[in-house]
């Protein structure tokens, strides 16, 4: 009985941990977004283009998006190809938030950004170190 009791325990604790093994390998790796980056998107008066620098540690993302207006912070995350990230900018008229959700393919990211109410398409290319 203790035989059994143990072969079974065996086979469970190896059936867990392939388990686990098997699924850390479906997750795909975060797409490397560390650097600086061209995003453009259409205004009220035309296409607008400005820098975002990113700074990656693993999943989550910090920064800054470079404008006519000024810097403003960035924070977001990466999961696999997908980045949702948030820019903070303090205006004469309080402070105000653009939402940021895209997914990248190689060193181009597309996606939509929410400013107030709002919805953008916007672009990015990442600018290579000259």
């Amino acid at each position: 009985m203790k035989r059994n009791i143990l072969a079974f325990a065996s086979m469970l604790a190896l059936t867990l941990a392939f388990g686990f093994a098997v699924r850390a390998q479906d997750q795909p790796a975060n797409a490397n977004v560390a650097g600086a980056w061209q995003i453009t998107w259409q205004g009220r008066n035309g296409e607008v283009t400005q820098t975002l620098t990113f700074t990656q540690d693993g999943a989550n993302l910090t920064g800054t998006l470079h404008g006519d207006r000024g810097d403003a912070p960035v924070t977001g995350t990466i999961t696999g190809s997908s980045i949702d990230f948030t820019a903070k900018r303090s205006t004469p008229n309080g402070d105000f938030s653009s939402e940021y959700k895209g997914t990248v393919t190689g060193d181009s990211i597309k996606g939509t950004v929410m400013m107030g109410q709002n919805s953008r398409d916007w672009s990015a290319t990442r600018q290579v170190p000259k």
